[in-house]
Protein backbone atom coordinates (compact mmCIF):
# COMPACT_ATOMS: atom_id res chain seq x y z
CA UNK A 1 0.00 0.00 0.00
CA UNK A 2 1.67 3.61 -1.25
CA UNK A 3 -0.44 6.70 0.26
CA UNK A 4 2.31 9.40 -2.08
CA UNK A 5 4.23 9.36 -4.82
CA UNK A 6 7.55 10.67 -5.35
CA UNK A 7 9.23 12.72 -7.59
CA UNK A 8 11.23 9.68 -9.22
CA UNK A 9 7.81 7.68 -9.25
CA UNK A 10 6.03 10.70 -11.21
CA UNK A 11 9.10 10.59 -13.78
CA UNK A 12 9.07 6.55 -14.35
CA UNK A 13 4.90 6.46 -14.56
CA UNK A 14 5.31 9.95 -17.38
CA UNK A 15 7.51 8.13 -19.18
CA UNK A 16 5.45 4.13 -19.13
CA UNK A 17 2.47 6.72 -19.78
CA UNK A 18 4.05 7.73 -22.74
CA UNK A 19 5.35 4.55 -24.01
CA UNK A 20 2.03 2.64 -23.73
CA UNK A 21 0.64 5.34 -26.15
CA UNK A 22 3.17 5.21 -28.34
CA UNK A 23 2.74 0.80 -28.50
CA UNK A 24 -0.86 1.90 -29.40
CA UNK A 25 -0.96 4.75 -31.78
CA UNK A 26 -2.04 2.80 -35.00
CA UNK A 27 -5.20 0.96 -33.20
CA UNK A 28 -5.95 4.80 -31.85
CA UNK A 29 -5.73 6.19 -35.53
CA UNK A 30 -8.22 3.62 -36.87
CA UNK A 31 -10.87 4.88 -34.75
CA UNK A 32 -11.45 7.67 -37.04
CA UNK A 33 -14.92 8.65 -37.73
CA UNK A 34 -14.70 8.95 -41.33
CA UNK A 35 -13.13 6.07 -42.54
CA UNK A 36 -10.49 7.83 -44.84
CA UNK A 37 -6.67 6.58 -44.87
CA UNK A 38 -5.49 10.14 -42.86
CA UNK A 39 -6.51 8.76 -38.69
CA UNK A 40 -3.95 10.82 -37.16
CA UNK A 41 -4.88 11.08 -33.40
CA UNK A 42 -3.15 8.61 -32.36
CA UNK A 43 0.10 9.90 -33.89
CA UNK A 44 -0.59 13.14 -33.19
CA UNK A 45 -0.73 12.64 -29.26
CA UNK A 46 2.01 10.37 -29.62
CA UNK A 47 4.76 12.84 -30.92
CA UNK A 48 3.08 15.49 -28.34
CA UNK A 49 3.89 13.10 -25.68
CA UNK A 50 7.14 11.76 -26.37
CA UNK A 51 8.12 15.49 -27.50
CA UNK A 52 7.93 15.56 -23.04
CA UNK A 53 8.79 11.73 -22.32
CA UNK A 54 12.65 12.79 -23.65
CA UNK A 55 13.02 16.13 -21.49
CA UNK A 56 11.62 13.97 -18.78
CA UNK A 57 13.88 10.94 -19.16
CA UNK A 58 16.93 12.94 -19.66
CA UNK A 59 16.52 14.56 -15.83
CA UNK A 60 19.11 12.44 -13.69
CA UNK A 61 17.87 13.84 -9.98
CA UNK A 62 13.71 14.38 -10.69
CA UNK A 63 12.01 16.45 -8.37
CA UNK A 64 8.43 17.58 -8.75
CA UNK A 65 9.45 21.03 -9.95
CA UNK A 66 11.71 20.25 -12.56
CA UNK A 67 9.50 17.52 -13.61
CA UNK A 68 6.85 20.04 -14.00
CA UNK A 69 9.00 22.41 -16.27
CA UNK A 70 9.39 19.52 -18.79
CA UNK A 71 6.30 17.52 -18.80
CA UNK A 72 4.59 21.08 -19.88
CA UNK A 73 7.16 22.76 -22.21
CA UNK A 74 8.34 19.46 -23.93
CA UNK A 75 4.53 19.07 -24.57
CA UNK A 76 3.21 22.76 -25.53
CA UNK A 77 5.97 23.26 -27.81
CA UNK A 78 5.47 19.74 -29.50
CA UNK A 79 1.50 19.67 -29.59
CA UNK A 80 0.16 18.62 -32.99
CA UNK A 81 -3.69 18.56 -33.45
CA UNK A 82 -5.95 19.27 -31.68
CA UNK A 83 -6.13 16.18 -29.11
CA UNK A 84 -2.24 16.97 -28.69
CA UNK A 85 -3.00 20.24 -28.00
CA UNK A 86 -5.65 19.67 -25.43
CA UNK A 87 -3.56 16.29 -24.07
CA UNK A 88 -0.71 19.30 -23.61
CA UNK A 89 -3.07 21.58 -21.85
CA UNK A 90 -3.87 19.11 -19.49
CA UNK A 91 -0.41 18.31 -18.62
CA UNK A 92 0.13 21.51 -18.32
CA UNK A 93 -2.79 22.57 -15.69
CA UNK A 94 -1.82 19.65 -13.99
CA UNK A 95 1.55 20.39 -13.80
CA UNK A 96 1.06 23.95 -12.14
CA UNK A 97 -0.06 22.36 -9.27
CA UNK A 98 2.57 19.77 -9.30
CA UNK A 99 5.24 21.35 -9.53
CA UNK A 100 4.64 23.44 -5.77
CA UNK A 101 4.38 19.76 -4.26
CA UNK A 102 7.39 17.42 -2.90
CA UNK A 103 4.91 14.15 -3.49
CA UNK A 104 1.57 13.71 -4.59
CA UNK A 105 -1.53 11.70 -2.51
CA UNK A 106 -5.39 11.16 -3.34
CA UNK A 107 -5.75 14.30 -2.62
CA UNK A 108 -3.47 16.71 -4.67
CA UNK A 109 -3.70 14.53 -7.42
CA UNK A 110 -7.51 15.57 -7.27
CA UNK A 111 -6.83 19.42 -7.33
CA UNK A 112 -4.54 18.82 -10.26
CA UNK A 113 -6.22 17.29 -12.46
CA UNK A 114 -9.16 19.66 -11.95
CA UNK A 115 -6.72 22.01 -12.57
CA UNK A 116 -5.85 20.27 -15.91
CA UNK A 117 -9.00 19.79 -17.18
CA UNK A 118 -10.33 23.14 -16.29
CA UNK A 119 -6.76 24.70 -18.07
CA UNK A 120 -8.39 22.22 -21.31
CA UNK A 121 -11.66 23.76 -21.41
CA UNK A 122 -10.60 27.02 -21.90
CA UNK A 123 -8.02 26.51 -24.59
CA UNK A 124 -10.83 25.11 -26.79
CA UNK A 125 -13.47 28.13 -28.20
CA UNK A 126 -16.24 25.65 -28.60
CA UNK A 127 -15.94 23.15 -26.27
CA UNK A 128 -17.74 19.77 -27.36
CA UNK A 129 -18.81 16.66 -25.53
CA UNK A 130 -18.10 13.08 -26.21
CA UNK A 131 -14.31 13.84 -26.94
CA UNK A 132 -11.06 14.11 -24.94
CA UNK A 133 -12.38 16.85 -22.48
CA UNK A 134 -15.15 14.91 -21.61
CA UNK A 135 -12.94 11.62 -20.30
CA UNK A 136 -10.68 14.20 -18.87
CA UNK A 137 -13.50 15.47 -17.08
CA UNK A 138 -14.54 11.98 -15.59
CA UNK A 139 -10.64 11.80 -14.49
CA UNK A 140 -11.25 14.99 -11.94
CA UNK A 141 -14.54 14.18 -11.20
CA UNK A 142 -13.57 10.60 -9.91
CA UNK A 143 -10.35 11.63 -8.54
CA UNK A 144 -12.33 14.11 -6.31
CA UNK A 145 -14.83 11.41 -5.17
CA UNK A 146 -12.24 8.95 -4.48
CA UNK A 147 -10.02 11.63 -2.35
CA UNK A 148 -12.92 11.53 0.57
CA UNK A 149 -12.11 7.97 1.37
CA UNK A 150 -9.41 6.31 -0.37
CA UNK A 151 -5.52 6.98 0.62
CA UNK A 152 -3.90 4.28 -1.53
CA UNK A 153 -2.59 5.43 -4.44
CA UNK A 154 -2.92 2.71 -6.55
CA UNK A 155 -6.81 2.28 -5.51
CA UNK A 156 -7.21 5.57 -6.26
CA UNK A 157 -5.98 5.27 -9.83
CA UNK A 158 -7.59 2.25 -10.80
CA UNK A 159 -11.12 3.59 -9.57
CA UNK A 160 -10.47 6.82 -11.63
CA UNK A 161 -9.35 4.80 -14.94
CA UNK A 162 -11.97 2.35 -14.36
CA UNK A 163 -14.91 5.59 -14.45
CA UNK A 164 -12.93 6.98 -17.48
CA UNK A 165 -13.26 3.89 -19.53
CA UNK A 166 -16.86 3.64 -18.33
CA UNK A 167 -17.70 7.45 -19.71
CA UNK A 168 -15.85 6.60 -22.83
CA UNK A 169 -17.92 4.37 -23.92
CA UNK A 170 -20.66 6.56 -23.88
CA UNK A 171 -19.04 8.91 -26.05
CA UNK A 172 -20.95 7.53 -28.67
CA UNK A 173 -24.41 8.21 -27.17
CA UNK A 174 -22.93 11.89 -26.76
CA UNK A 175 -21.89 12.69 -30.37
CA UNK A 176 -24.17 10.79 -33.28
CA UNK A 177 -21.15 10.81 -35.56
CA UNK A 178 -19.17 8.22 -33.36
CA UNK A 179 -22.43 6.19 -32.83
CA UNK A 180 -23.19 6.43 -36.64
CA UNK A 181 -19.17 5.31 -37.41
CA UNK A 182 -19.45 2.82 -34.00
CA UNK A 183 -16.29 3.99 -32.49
CA UNK A 184 -15.51 5.46 -28.65
CA UNK A 185 -13.95 8.63 -29.05
CA UNK A 186 -10.10 8.63 -30.00
CA UNK A 187 -8.80 11.01 -28.23
CA UNK A 188 -10.43 10.04 -24.79
CA UNK A 189 -9.35 6.58 -26.11
CA UNK A 190 -5.42 8.06 -25.85
CA UNK A 191 -5.90 9.63 -22.36
CA UNK A 192 -6.67 6.28 -21.30
CA UNK A 193 -4.42 4.98 -22.86
CA UNK A 194 -2.03 7.03 -21.05
CA UNK A 195 -2.92 6.61 -17.46
CA UNK A 196 -3.02 3.06 -18.00
CA UNK A 197 0.34 3.10 -18.77
CA UNK A 198 1.09 5.53 -15.28
CA UNK A 199 -0.89 2.63 -13.46
CA UNK A 200 1.57 0.15 -14.42
CA UNK A 201 4.19 1.76 -13.56
CA UNK A 202 2.86 2.57 -10.05
CA UNK A 203 2.34 -0.68 -10.03
CA UNK A 204 5.45 -2.42 -10.62
CA UNK A 205 4.21 -4.13 -13.67
CA UNK A 206 6.06 -1.59 -16.37
CA UNK A 207 9.72 -1.78 -15.62
CA UNK A 208 10.93 -0.66 -18.82
CA UNK A 209 11.46 3.54 -19.22
CA UNK A 210 14.48 3.88 -21.18
CA UNK A 211 12.83 6.42 -24.43
CA UNK A 212 14.15 5.86 -27.78
CA UNK A 213 14.77 9.23 -30.14
CA UNK A 214 12.58 8.79 -33.14
CA UNK A 215 14.89 8.72 -36.15
CA UNK A 216 14.35 12.00 -37.30
CA UNK A 217 15.60 13.80 -34.40
CA UNK A 218 18.89 11.58 -34.59
CA UNK A 219 19.51 12.66 -37.90
CA UNK A 220 18.68 16.08 -36.62
CA UNK A 221 21.37 15.96 -34.13
CA UNK A 222 23.49 14.31 -36.47
CA UNK A 223 23.54 17.39 -38.48
CA UNK A 224 24.88 19.56 -36.02
CA UNK A 225 28.34 18.14 -35.76
CA UNK A 226 29.10 14.13 -37.06
CA UNK A 227 30.29 14.17 -40.31
CA UNK A 228 27.65 11.94 -42.65
CA UNK A 229 29.78 9.17 -44.65
CA UNK A 230 29.71 9.45 -48.51
CA UNK A 231 28.61 5.63 -48.60
CA UNK A 232 27.85 3.40 -51.84
CA UNK A 233 24.03 2.64 -51.83
CA UNK A 234 23.40 -0.72 -53.67
CA UNK A 235 19.59 -0.67 -54.10
CA UNK A 236 18.44 3.13 -54.16
CA UNK A 237 14.84 2.96 -54.13
CA UNK A 238 12.63 2.47 -50.81
CA UNK A 239 9.64 0.75 -52.27
CA UNK A 240 6.56 -0.06 -50.29
CA UNK A 241 2.93 -1.08 -51.12
CA UNK A 242 -0.25 -3.00 -50.00
CA UNK A 243 -0.93 -5.82 -51.94
CA UNK A 244 -5.05 -6.33 -51.65
CA UNK A 245 -5.44 -9.70 -52.51
CA UNK A 246 -7.84 -11.55 -54.71
CA UNK A 247 -6.33 -15.15 -55.18
CA UNK A 248 -4.73 -17.63 -52.70
CA UNK A 249 -1.32 -16.45 -50.96
CA UNK A 250 0.11 -19.35 -49.07
CA UNK A 251 3.04 -20.28 -48.04
CA UNK A 252 4.34 -21.43 -51.01
CA UNK A 253 3.28 -18.72 -52.68
CA UNK A 254 4.91 -16.53 -50.10
CA UNK A 255 8.06 -17.84 -50.76
CA UNK A 256 8.25 -17.71 -54.14
CA UNK A 257 7.50 -14.29 -53.99
CA UNK A 258 9.98 -13.39 -51.07
CA UNK A 259 12.55 -15.00 -53.50
CA UNK A 260 11.42 -13.11 -56.30
CA UNK A 261 12.37 -9.78 -53.69
CA UNK A 262 15.59 -11.26 -53.39
CA UNK A 263 16.51 -11.60 -57.05
CA UNK A 264 15.66 -8.12 -57.18
CA UNK A 265 16.72 -6.08 -53.77
CA UNK A 266 16.77 -6.56 -50.08
CA UNK A 267 16.02 -5.73 -46.42
CA UNK A 268 12.86 -7.65 -47.40
CA UNK A 269 9.39 -7.20 -45.40
CA UNK A 270 6.67 -9.08 -46.89
CA UNK A 271 3.83 -9.74 -44.19
CA UNK A 272 0.69 -11.69 -45.10
CA UNK A 273 -2.44 -10.36 -42.98
CA UNK A 274 -5.77 -12.31 -43.63
CA UNK A 275 -6.21 -10.70 -47.75
CA UNK A 276 -3.67 -8.31 -47.34
CA UNK A 277 0.25 -8.20 -47.86
CA UNK A 278 2.33 -5.78 -46.64
CA UNK A 279 6.06 -5.70 -48.37
CA UNK A 280 8.81 -3.60 -48.37
CA UNK A 281 11.98 -3.92 -50.45
CA UNK A 282 15.30 -2.12 -51.00
CA UNK A 283 15.68 -1.87 -55.33
CA UNK A 284 17.01 -0.16 -58.14
CA UNK A 285 13.94 -2.30 -60.13
CA UNK A 286 10.64 -0.55 -57.93
CA UNK A 287 8.31 -1.50 -61.35
CA UNK A 288 9.57 -4.66 -61.18
CA UNK A 289 8.33 -5.46 -57.62
CA UNK A 290 5.05 -3.55 -58.52
CA UNK A 291 4.07 -5.99 -61.36
CA UNK A 292 5.29 -9.24 -59.82
CA UNK A 293 2.56 -8.29 -56.93
CA UNK A 294 -0.46 -7.02 -59.48
CA UNK A 295 0.16 -10.94 -60.19
CA UNK A 296 -1.78 -11.75 -56.69
CA UNK A 297 -4.00 -8.77 -56.59
CA UNK A 298 -4.51 -4.61 -56.34
CA UNK A 299 -1.88 -2.35 -54.77
CA UNK A 300 -2.50 0.19 -52.72
CA UNK A 301 -0.30 2.83 -50.19
CA UNK A 302 2.54 2.64 -52.87
CA UNK A 303 5.82 4.71 -51.65
CA UNK A 304 9.29 4.60 -53.30
CA UNK A 305 12.21 6.85 -52.23
CA UNK A 306 15.12 7.65 -53.62
CA UNK A 307 17.21 6.74 -50.73
CA UNK A 308 20.58 7.86 -52.64
CA UNK A 309 18.99 11.34 -52.93
CA UNK A 310 18.17 11.05 -49.40
CA UNK A 311 21.71 10.91 -48.86
CA UNK A 312 22.92 13.37 -50.85
CA UNK A 313 20.61 15.62 -49.66
CA UNK A 314 21.76 14.90 -45.99
CA UNK A 315 25.77 15.73 -47.03
CA UNK A 316 24.48 18.66 -48.65
CA UNK A 317 22.48 20.04 -45.48
CA UNK A 318 25.68 19.42 -43.79
CA UNK A 319 27.54 21.64 -45.73
CA UNK A 320 24.74 23.95 -45.37
CA UNK A 321 25.13 24.22 -41.43
CA UNK A 322 27.53 27.09 -41.76
CA UNK A 323 26.41 28.84 -43.82
CA UNK A 324 22.59 28.60 -41.77
CA UNK A 325 24.55 29.97 -38.77
CA UNK A 326 26.07 32.46 -40.46
CA UNK A 327 22.31 33.77 -42.14
CA UNK A 328 20.63 33.38 -38.72
CA UNK A 329 23.31 35.72 -37.21
CA UNK A 330 22.82 37.94 -39.68
CA UNK A 331 19.14 37.76 -39.20
CA UNK A 332 19.22 39.63 -36.38
CA UNK A 333 20.39 42.84 -37.85
CA UNK A 334 17.49 42.30 -40.58
CA UNK A 335 15.37 45.11 -40.02
CA UNK A 336 11.91 44.10 -39.63
CA UNK A 337 9.00 44.19 -42.37
CA UNK A 338 5.65 44.93 -41.37
CA UNK A 339 4.01 41.92 -42.24
CA UNK A 340 4.81 38.14 -42.72
CA UNK A 341 3.00 35.06 -43.70
CA UNK A 342 3.21 31.28 -42.61
CA UNK A 343 1.55 28.66 -43.99
CA UNK A 344 0.81 24.98 -44.22
CA UNK A 345 0.17 22.77 -47.15
CA UNK A 346 0.14 19.22 -48.26
CA UNK A 347 1.65 19.13 -51.28
CA UNK A 348 4.53 21.08 -53.44
CA UNK A 349 1.92 22.03 -55.85
CA UNK A 350 -0.07 23.85 -53.06
CA UNK A 351 3.23 25.31 -51.46
CA UNK A 352 4.13 26.94 -54.89
CA UNK A 353 0.85 28.79 -55.04
CA UNK A 354 1.39 29.92 -52.12
CA UNK A 355 4.87 31.35 -52.25
CA UNK A 356 3.49 33.27 -55.38
CA UNK A 357 0.75 34.95 -53.16
CA UNK A 358 3.78 36.09 -50.80
CA UNK A 359 3.91 33.37 -47.89
CA UNK A 360 7.72 33.20 -46.31
CA UNK A 361 7.60 30.20 -44.96
CA UNK A 362 5.62 27.19 -46.01
CA UNK A 363 5.08 24.34 -43.90
CA UNK A 364 5.00 20.65 -44.99
CA UNK A 365 1.55 18.96 -43.69
CA UNK A 366 -1.85 19.14 -43.78
CA UNK A 367 -3.71 15.78 -42.76
CA UNK A 368 -1.75 12.92 -41.57
CA UNK A 369 1.11 15.03 -40.84
CA UNK A 370 -0.09 18.07 -38.60
CA UNK A 371 3.10 19.99 -37.78
CA UNK A 372 3.92 20.83 -33.94
CA UNK A 373 3.48 24.02 -32.47
CA UNK A 374 7.72 23.89 -32.52
CA UNK A 375 7.77 23.34 -35.75
CA UNK A 376 5.70 26.90 -36.45
CA UNK A 377 7.44 28.70 -34.21
CA UNK A 378 10.78 27.75 -36.00
CA UNK A 379 9.16 29.25 -39.43
CA UNK A 380 8.00 32.32 -37.51
CA UNK A 381 12.01 32.95 -36.13
CA UNK A 382 13.06 32.50 -39.59
CA UNK A 383 10.82 35.85 -40.64
CA UNK A 384 12.28 39.59 -39.71
CA UNK A 385 8.08 40.78 -39.41
CA UNK A 386 6.47 42.75 -36.65
CA UNK A 387 3.27 40.59 -37.26
CA UNK A 388 3.34 37.23 -39.02
CA UNK A 389 -0.06 35.64 -40.20
CA UNK A 390 -0.25 31.95 -39.65
CA UNK A 391 -2.57 29.91 -42.26
CA UNK A 392 -3.46 26.69 -40.63
CA UNK A 393 -5.38 25.12 -44.05
CA UNK A 394 -6.62 22.68 -41.58
CA UNK A 395 -9.37 22.00 -38.46
CA UNK A 396 -6.67 20.14 -36.69
CA UNK A 397 -3.62 22.37 -36.72
CA UNK A 398 -5.58 25.59 -35.58
CA UNK A 399 -5.01 25.04 -32.12
CA UNK A 400 -1.35 24.05 -32.39
CA UNK A 401 -0.98 27.78 -34.15
CA UNK A 402 -2.66 29.01 -31.43
CA UNK A 403 -0.83 27.69 -29.10
CA UNK A 404 2.56 29.01 -30.79
CA UNK A 405 1.02 32.54 -31.05
CA UNK A 406 0.68 32.52 -27.19
CA UNK A 407 4.48 31.48 -27.08
CA UNK A 408 5.56 33.52 -29.24
CA UNK A 409 7.71 36.65 -27.49
CA UNK A 410 9.48 38.74 -29.88
CA UNK A 411 6.56 39.33 -32.73
CA UNK A 412 3.10 39.17 -32.81
CA UNK A 413 1.58 35.90 -34.32
CA UNK A 414 -1.91 35.93 -35.60
CA UNK A 415 -3.97 33.08 -36.49
CA UNK A 416 -6.11 33.55 -39.83
CA UNK A 417 -8.75 29.81 -38.85
CA UNK A 418 -8.55 28.92 -42.40
CA UNK A 419 -9.46 24.90 -42.44
CA UNK A 420 -9.02 23.70 -45.89
CA UNK A 421 -6.35 24.86 -48.81
CA UNK A 422 -8.73 26.85 -50.74
CA UNK A 423 -9.34 28.86 -47.50
CA UNK A 424 -6.05 29.96 -47.31
CA UNK A 425 -5.68 30.70 -50.96
CA UNK A 426 -8.39 33.23 -50.82
CA UNK A 427 -7.23 34.60 -47.26
CA UNK A 428 -3.64 35.46 -48.96
CA UNK A 429 -5.91 36.47 -52.13
CA UNK A 430 -7.65 39.30 -49.64
CA UNK A 431 -4.51 40.30 -48.22
CA UNK A 432 -3.82 44.23 -48.73
CA UNK A 433 -0.53 45.53 -47.71
CA UNK A 434 -1.48 49.02 -46.70
CA UNK A 435 -4.12 47.88 -44.07
CA UNK A 436 -3.36 47.42 -40.57
CA UNK A 437 -2.96 44.10 -38.59
CA UNK A 438 -6.55 44.11 -37.52
CA UNK A 439 -7.94 45.10 -40.59
CA UNK A 440 -6.37 42.60 -42.15
CA UNK A 441 -7.40 39.65 -40.10
CA UNK A 442 -11.26 41.07 -40.30
CA UNK A 443 -10.89 40.85 -44.13
CA UNK A 444 -8.73 37.84 -44.80
CA UNK A 445 -11.38 36.14 -42.35
CA UNK A 446 -14.28 37.10 -43.86
CA UNK A 447 -12.97 36.20 -47.46
CA UNK A 448 -12.57 32.51 -46.55
CA UNK A 449 -16.84 32.59 -45.69
CA UNK A 450 -17.00 32.73 -49.11
CA UNK A 451 -15.60 29.57 -50.09
CA UNK A 452 -16.57 26.56 -50.15
CA UNK A 453 -14.13 23.24 -50.12
CA UNK A 454 -14.93 19.72 -51.38
CA UNK A 455 -12.06 16.81 -51.14
CA UNK A 456 -11.98 13.16 -52.30
CA UNK A 457 -10.53 10.04 -51.07
CA UNK A 458 -10.98 6.56 -50.82
CA UNK A 459 -12.52 4.73 -47.92
CA UNK A 460 -10.36 2.49 -45.36
CA UNK A 461 -13.41 -0.13 -43.94
CA UNK A 462 -16.97 -0.25 -44.33
CA UNK A 463 -19.14 2.21 -41.71
CA UNK A 464 -22.18 4.47 -42.77
CA UNK A 465 -22.07 8.08 -42.29
CA UNK A 466 -25.18 10.62 -42.46
CA UNK A 467 -27.31 7.59 -43.31
CA UNK A 468 -25.15 6.94 -46.10
CA UNK A 469 -23.86 3.17 -46.45
CA UNK A 470 -19.56 3.11 -47.42
CA UNK A 471 -17.85 0.36 -48.32
CA UNK A 472 -14.04 0.07 -48.32
CA UNK A 473 -12.09 1.27 -51.10
CA UNK A 474 -15.40 3.18 -52.20
CA UNK A 475 -14.73 7.05 -53.25
CA UNK A 476 -15.50 9.56 -50.61
CA UNK A 477 -16.74 13.47 -51.64
CA UNK A 478 -16.29 15.27 -47.87
CA UNK A 479 -17.57 18.47 -48.41
CA UNK A 480 -17.35 21.58 -45.36
CA UNK A 481 -20.23 19.50 -43.69
CA UNK A 482 -19.98 16.20 -44.38
CA UNK A 483 -20.02 13.50 -46.54
CA UNK A 484 -21.05 15.02 -49.99
CA UNK A 485 -20.81 12.02 -52.11
CA UNK A 486 -20.11 8.25 -52.54
CA UNK A 487 -19.08 6.47 -55.51
CA UNK A 488 -16.88 3.35 -57.21
CA UNK A 489 -15.60 5.61 -59.77
CA UNK A 490 -13.66 8.92 -58.68
CA UNK A 491 -14.48 11.25 -61.82
CA UNK A 492 -18.25 10.70 -60.74
CA UNK A 493 -17.95 11.16 -57.51
CA UNK A 494 -15.92 14.52 -58.04
CA UNK A 495 -18.86 15.55 -60.25
CA UNK A 496 -21.31 14.21 -57.85
CA UNK A 497 -19.55 16.82 -54.86
CA UNK A 498 -19.29 19.57 -57.07
CA UNK A 499 -23.07 19.21 -57.56
CA UNK A 500 -23.32 19.67 -53.88
CA UNK A 501 -21.26 22.87 -53.99
CA UNK A 502 -22.07 25.05 -57.02
CA UNK A 503 -25.20 27.05 -57.44
CA UNK A 504 -26.81 30.46 -58.83
CA UNK A 505 -23.97 32.57 -57.61
CA UNK A 506 -21.08 30.36 -58.32
CA UNK A 507 -18.18 32.28 -60.14
CA UNK A 508 -15.21 29.91 -60.16
CA UNK A 509 -14.37 25.95 -59.45
CA UNK A 510 -10.66 25.69 -58.88
CA UNK A 511 -9.44 22.08 -59.02
CA UNK A 512 -6.22 20.85 -57.53
CA UNK A 513 -5.46 17.28 -58.40
CA UNK A 514 -3.21 15.53 -55.80
CA UNK A 515 0.15 12.83 -56.66
CA UNK A 516 -2.13 9.92 -56.97
CA UNK A 517 -3.68 11.53 -60.37
CA UNK A 518 -2.25 12.20 -63.60
CA UNK A 519 -2.34 15.33 -65.62
CA UNK A 520 -3.63 13.39 -68.51
CA UNK A 521 -6.86 12.33 -65.84
CA UNK A 522 -6.72 15.89 -64.00
CA UNK A 523 -7.67 17.47 -67.56
CA UNK A 524 -10.52 14.98 -68.10
CA UNK A 525 -12.08 15.50 -64.93
CA UNK A 526 -11.70 19.59 -65.91
CA UNK A 527 -13.17 19.18 -69.13
CA UNK A 528 -16.11 17.13 -67.64
CA UNK A 529 -16.72 19.93 -65.13
CA UNK A 530 -16.08 22.52 -67.46
CA UNK A 531 -19.44 21.09 -69.49
CA UNK A 532 -21.44 20.64 -66.81
CA UNK A 533 -21.03 24.28 -65.83
CA UNK A 534 -20.66 26.63 -68.73
CA UNK A 535 -21.23 29.41 -67.15
CA UNK A 536 -18.58 28.79 -63.92
CA UNK A 537 -15.06 29.71 -64.89
CA UNK A 538 -12.48 26.46 -64.17
CA UNK A 539 -9.32 26.67 -63.33
CA UNK A 540 -6.95 23.15 -62.92
CA UNK A 541 -3.88 23.21 -60.96
CA UNK A 542 -1.72 20.62 -60.03
CA UNK A 543 -1.11 20.39 -55.93
CA UNK A 544 0.42 17.27 -55.10
CA UNK A 545 -0.85 16.34 -52.16
CA UNK A 546 -1.11 12.75 -50.82
CA UNK A 547 -4.21 10.99 -49.69
CA UNK A 548 -6.88 13.27 -51.29
CA UNK A 549 -7.49 12.85 -55.07
CA UNK A 550 -8.66 16.18 -55.69
CA UNK A 551 -9.18 19.48 -53.47
CA UNK A 552 -11.68 21.65 -54.96
CA UNK A 553 -13.10 24.98 -54.35
CA UNK A 554 -16.43 26.68 -55.38
CA UNK A 555 -16.38 30.65 -55.11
Amino acid sequence: MANTIDAALVQKMFIAGAKNLESKKEWINDLNVFPVPDGDTGTNMTLTIMSAAKEVSAIKNPTMENLAKAISSGSLRGARGNSGVILSQLFRGFTKEMSKLTELDAESIAIATQRGTETAYKAVMKPKEGTILTVAKAVSDKAAEVALDVEDTVEALEAIIAYAEEVLAKTPEMLPVLKEAGVVDSGGQGLVVVLRGMLDALTGKVTDFEITAPKAAENKEQGKGAAIENVDIKFGYCTEFIIMLDKEFNEKTEAEFKAFLTSIGDSIVCVALDDIVKVHVHTNHPGQAFEKALEYGQLTKMKVDNMREEHNQKVFEQSELQAAAAKNAMKKNTPKKDFGFITIAPGEGLAEIFRELGVDEVIEGGQTMNPSTEDILEAADKIAAKTIFVLPNNGNIILAAQQAASIVEDKKIVVIPSKTVPQGITAMIGFEASRSAEENTESMTEAMSAVKTGQVTYAVRDTSIDGKAICKDDILGLADHGLAAVGKEIDATVLEMIGTMVDEDSELISIYYGADVTAEDANKLSAAVEEQYPDVDVELQEGGQAVYYYIVSVE
